[in-house]
């Protein structure tokens, strides 16, 4: 049986269904709020509870399959518990058939872009290297393609962890990019967000390795002490750090650099924002753990085009670029965008609320912003009082909250002026006026293209 099917959750059905099991898909949501994902399931023997969750279901069932999206206290899963049966989710199934060695990637920022890329760096040595997870790309799916040869890079969301720490199971080899507040509308406080994380190295053997940021000293870099295997690091070169460490990969304005070798020089990175000069390290030291060599890194990162979604270049109109960050679902995702610009910046924000503070966005909008353009949803009226609050006499124009998404994106046209920069950057989820942040980010490129 599964759990809700949008998004990562059909991944799970395909692959049960088409191996004999008998599934039963059930979703709160009904049959026209769920089409396009109804439609890529065509064909299969599935049987549908829709718009509802019934108790008997959970009661008969052999084994629930939780999608990471449904909380481990819905009252569901709690009859299934009561009833004995089973209940797992798509990471510890991949874990358990998965013949080949495992790379895994976790973080508040930077994950997707460090999964990527490490991907990119295994690929030079190993061209069949697969990468899936919390990237709409489903692991269990290339299952039939994985050999105990075939290096496995996943992105793995603090939910998707969840499951594994259910299961006591990490992979061998972990990264942690950073920790900052998210998802505290999922998790009581920062405690349990970070205690999700750590279940990426937490089940390790001691022949596991984890790579932890260097300079998060008040989050991951504390978390080495209770790593069962070794541990490496990443982080911005100083003069105090790391003292010739050859496990460690530093990083400047200048370059990046491996064990004292440059791997490559900063303008050789395609990606904006120093940001990405600490994803750069962070991949290249858990690929350097792999056993990949600095050529190959260098070469991979040289080559690496960016990631969609991500300060994505849409388009250049009349001297304005238009930029897609709509995975900046966190204020300190927001933040490291705008900082990632030297060019007088229109902000697109605001969104559904996850329950996380505005104060540090709102003082570095106001500082860095030509303009603020509020979209409408459950966080907008926090973000709007934090803004007030960091500058109750402000000088920029704040317009909004805009319903709807089109309109919002021409008041941003109408402040911009050649060398601006159009940012969409939300710092909140896209829930309510977006199926997903990626439905979002995706209506920002068709209207823009579509000046």
């Amino acid at each position: 049986m599964g759990l809700g099917i949008h998004g990562g959750g059909l991944g799970v059905v395909r692959f049960l269904a088409s191996r004999g099991a008998l599934v039963t898909v059930t979703d709160l949501r009904n049959a026209d709020q769920l089409q396009s994902s109804l439609d890529s399931l065509a064909g299969l023997p599935i049987r549908y509870v829709l718009g509802e969750h019934r108790a008997a279901d959970f009661r008969s069932a052999e084994l629930v399959i939780r999608n990471p999206a449904v909380p481990r206290e819905s009252l569901y899963l709690q009859i299934a518990r009561a009833a004995g049966v089973a209940i797992t989710m798509e990471m510890p199934l991949f874990f358990q058939l998965c013949p080949g060695p495992i790379l895994a990637i976790t973080g508040t920022k930077g994950k997707t872009t460090t999964t990527l890329l490490t991907g990119a760096m295994l690929r030079q040595e190993h061209p069949d290297t697969v990468v899936a997870g919390n990237l709409r790309v489903s692991a269990l799916e290339a299952l039939p393609r994985i050999t105990a040869a075939t290096p496995v890079v996943l992105e793995l969301s603090s939910w998707q962890l969840e499951g594994l720490g259910e299961a006591q199971v990490s992979p061998q080899y972990a990264c942690v990019t950073n920790i900052s507040p998210d998802h505290l509308n999922r998790y009581s406080d920062m405690a349990a967000y970070a205690e999700a994380k750590q279940q990426i190295f937490r089940w390790q053997r001691p022949d596991g390795v984890v790579i932890l940021n260097h300079d998060d000293d008040a989050g991951v870099a504390g978390w080495a002490g209770t790593a069962a295997g070794e541990v490496g690091w990443f982080g911005a070169r100083s003069s105090d750090w790391p003292n010739g460490d050859a496990r460690a990969v530093v990083y400047d304005d200048t370059g990046v650099w491996q064990g004292g070798e440059l791997i490559c020089r900063a303008d050789e990175i395609a990606l904006t924002g120093r940001h990405n000069l600490a994803n750069v390290a962070a991949a290249a030291a858990l690929a350097g753990r792999f056993g990949i060599s600095n050529t190959a890194i260098s070469a991979a990162v040289r080559s690496f085009g960016g990631v969609e979604h991500r300060l994505e270049l849409v388009r250049t109109l009349a001297g304005v670029r238009y930029i897609n960050d709509t995975a900046a679902t966190s204020p300190a995702a927001a933040i490291a965008a705008i900082q990632s610009f030297d060019a007088p910046i229109i902000l697109i924000a605001g969104g559904a609320n996850k329950r996380l503070p505005f104060d540090q966005l709102a003082r570095v909008a106001l500082a860095r912003t030509k303009a603020i353009i509020l979209l409408e949803g459950t966080a907008t009226a926090g973000l709007a009082q934090a803004l007030h609050i960091a500058a109750p006499h402000g000088t920029q124009p704040i317009l909004g909250p805009f319903d709807n998404f089109a309109r919002a994106i021409s008041a941003a046209r109408a402040l911009a002026a050649a060398g601006d920069v159009v940012l969409l950057s939300p710092g909140c989820a896209s829930f309510g006026m977006f199926v997903n942040e990626f439905q979002r980010g995706e209506a920002f490129r068709r209207i823009v293209n579509e000046l």
